[in-house]
This record gives structure tokens, C-alpha cells and sequence, in this order.
């Protein structure tokens, strides 16, 4: 039995949603029937952490189960072998079936958040795929024109650039787009960044099984540094990062994308979430106070409210009443090389800086603090126990 609520579908087709293939109009019609359709959403082990931009279109196959539909997460076990070439300016690195298995360890566990397994089963693209013969692999081909592929944007942008497309990264979309073929479905998910990928889905499961599909591409949020919110770009608040950090990096988001971050992440009613945006549009409120609504508000669901207020308690302790962190990490005396040292040797063996350069930088602009006072001078200093020092702005350590 499906839920057919006009209201409930409206919204499930709205939020956080960016385009509908062949139409909104047309998938509505379907859910209003009643009928029960088999949709998907699948991610690749690229990475053993998932991130919050992740959770859009977790959400989104949630929604579609919680209405009474056939969910299926599917972990790209095949298509990894590839690597997914969409909005890349280089091939990515082959990755091994030992490393995919380590990244894949703990998916379920950092998605229990957002997913009800009770609701939605999880495939695994590698049990066919990896299985497909040449004899098939060629009547595959034979469906999508090879200048279609090519005429991709990132490949295309590659090719002036003069930089090359590997064959094997023009496999990726049939690959993808098989997955639609094997498992028959009747809709995918995927970011505006799938778009393409999910179309040559669309067109195989056509072309073999004469069946319509579903194309839902949902939006794509930003990261901390404005770029899109990526695994490779470093930008990504972690799925696994602590109640402190993950709070931390929500509360550094910048004040313009604090609506769609509601919109996104969290399930205040989209009414709400208009009200924020005009609210903040004409300056009637503070920024910070939605803020702090909303890293509370994502905090909790992948910590729950007791540990995301604390998070918050410390948020306010350490960066607006500019106090020494509750906890931090220790560093043990006697793994000094030397003491007293130089603070560039310092910063680089308690590993808070990555390089000397790193390390001279912060000196100079002030942000390398022993005991709260600033060291800008490079004169030995000396180290003793409890003595507490900071890197740039989120960087502590107390030596024991």
C-alpha cells in the first residue's frame, strides 16, 4: 500500500529537487496512481566517509520508502573499478578490491541517521557487473552512441585543454546506466552531477527493457569553501566527524546558504525555511541565531540532543567567549625532540602543521599561541607539563 496524499508527494517532488526526467508532472501522475515503483540511489566506495551532501539524496530514497515504495541503496562495488569521470579534470585513480571493501565497512552504520533499513535494502552493483561477459559488455555498447559519450562536458573540456579521456572512463555511464537494466527499476536518484550518467540509464532501460525510467536529479549544496561539497575537494562535513566538530563546521557556513542548509540537511517545514530566508534577505534577524538553530538541528540527528548541546555549550566557550577547550588532544613531553625548541620545529612534530612553511606562516600572522599568549618571534621556547598550545583558529594540544 502506497501513500497517495497530494500534499505529501508535492513535497517529496520539490524539496531539495532540482530537475525531473521526462517531467515532475509525469512521476507525480504515477505516485498519485498508487502504483508501487522500484527506484535507487547508488554511491560509489570512493572513500571510506560519507558527508552531509550525501544525505540529500539519502533523504530523498527515504522519503520514497517511508511513501511505500521498493528503495534500494546500491554501494557501486562495479562501477568504482572504473571511476566515475562526471565533473572531473582528470582520471580518477584505479582502486582496489581491498580498498573498496574498507571503505564500504562502515557505510551503514554512518547513514543509520537518515536511512531505515527496515525500509530500504542495500545491492551491490560488482554482483553484476563484474560478472558481464564481452559477448555482453558489446551488445551494451551497441545501444549509446560512442559521440554521445564524448560529447560530455568535462570530457569535452579535458580534450581542449588537451588533456586526454581514457576508454575506460567512457565505460562509466553504460556501467551506471546498466544498473537501471539489471535491477529493472523505474526511477534513479543522483545530484545535478549524475545527470548524465543517469540519462544513459534512462535510455538503455528503454532501449532493452522498454520501459520507462524516472530521472530525479536533486540539488547540489555547497561545502565549507563554497565549492561544491565533494570527497575529493576536502570541503565536506563528515558524517563521522564529532558532535564538536560537526557543529564547529556547520557554525562556518556562510550566512547566504543558511536557507538552503535548512532546506537540505534538516526537516523544518519548507514554510519555515521561506520565512528564514526572507527574514535573513531583509536583515530583520541576527544570522547567528539561525545558526545556531541549525547546527543544533544537524548535530543532533547524527548525535543526538544531549552531546549536540554540549557541542554547542563548547562552541560558545571557545570561539565567542574565547576560553581554553574542555577536552582537547595531549601530547606526551618526552616525545620532544628536543626541549626548549624552536616553535617551527614544535608546530611540526605535534604534527599541528603539515610543513615548516605551514608552521612559519602561523608565527607570522599570530596564530600560534602558547598558554593563550601570542609567539610570533622563532627563539626557543620551553615546554612543561599542562602548558596548552593553539594552531590558527580550532588547533589545540596539552602537553602531559
Amino acid at each position: 500500500m502506497t501513500i497517495t496524499d497530494p500534499k505529501i508527494i508535492e513535497e517529496v517532488l520539490t524539496r531539495r529537487v532540482e530537475a525531473i526526467y521526462p517531467s515532475r508532472k509525469a512521476l507525480k501522475k504515477v505516485l498519485l496512481s498508487g502504483k508501487r515503483i522500484r527506484l535507487y540511489l547508488g554511491i560509489d566506495p570512493t572513500a571510506y566517509r560519507l558527508h552531509l551532501g550525501h544525505t540529500v539524496q539519502l533523504r530523498k530514497l527515504q522519503e520514497f520508502a517511508d511513501l511505500g515504495h521498493e528503495a534500494i541503496l546500491l554501494f557501486g562495488t562495479g562501477t568504482v573499478l572504473v571511476g566515475d569521470p562526471s565533473q572531473r579534470a582528470s582520471a580518477r585513480k584505479l582502486i582496489t578490491e581491498k580498498e573498496i571493501e574498507e571503505n564500504i565497512k562502515t557505510w551503514k552504520d554512518q547513514v543509520k541517521a537518515i536511512i531505515d533499513f527496515a525500509k530500504v535494502t542495500i545491492k551491490y552493483n560488482g554482483d553484476w557487473l563484474t560478472k558481464l561477459t564481452l559477448k555482453e559488455l558489446v551488445w551494451i555498447g551497441s545501444k549509446i552512441s560512442a559521440i554521445q559519450l564524448f560529447k560530455r562536458d568535462n570530457f569535452t573540456r579535458r580534450l581542449n585543454a588537451g588533456d586526454t579521456v581514457w576508454y575506460h572512463e567512457t565505460m562509466y555511464p553504460l556501467l551506471q546506466g546498466y544498473d537501471s537494466v539489471a535491477m529493472d527499476v523505474d526511477l534513479e536518484l543522483g545530484g545535478t552531477d549524475q545527470t548524465f550518467n543517469m540519462l544513459i540509464g534512462r535510455e538503455l532501460q528503454k532501449k532493452i527493457n522498454n520501459k520507462e525510467k524516472f530521472v530525479l536529479a536533486g540539488k547540489m549544496i555547497v561545502g565549507t569553501d563554497g565549492a561544491a561539497m565533494s570527497k575529493t575537494s576536502g570541503n565536506c562535513i563528515w558524517l563521522t566527524d564529532t558532535a564538536e566538530d560537526m557543529y564547529g563546521k556547520i557554525m562556518k557556513v556562510q550566512d547566504a546558504l543558511i536557507p538552503d542548509y535548512f532546506e537540505f540537511f534538516t526537516i523544518v517545514p519548507m514554510t519555515k525555511v521561506r520565512e528564514i530566508k526572507i527574514a535573513l534577505a531583509e536583515g530583520e534577524v541576527n544570522p547567528m541565531d539561525y545558526k545556531k538553530q541549525l547546527a543544533l538541528e544537524i548535530t543532533s540527528q547524527f548525535h543526538g540532543e544531549d552531546k549536540a548541546r554540549v557541542a554547542a555549550k563548547e562552541f560558545k566557550k571557545v570561539h565567542q567567549e574565547r576560553e581554553t577547550p574542555t577536552k582537547m588532544p595531549q601530547f606526551p613531553l618526552e616525545k620532544l625532540s628536543v626541549n626548549p625548541l624552536n616553535p617551527i620545529d614544535l608546530l611540526v612534530e605535534t604534527q599541528l602543521c603539515s610543513s615548516r612553511s605551514e608552521a612559519k606562516r602561523l608565527i607570522e600572522q599570530g596564530a600560534f599561541k602558547l598558554n593563550n599568549q601570542a609567539i610570533q618571534q622563532f627563539s626557543n621556547v620551553t615546554i612543561k607539563p599542562a602548558d596548552i598550545i593553539k594552531a590558527g583558529k580550532r588547533q589545540w594540544l596539552k602537553f602531559i
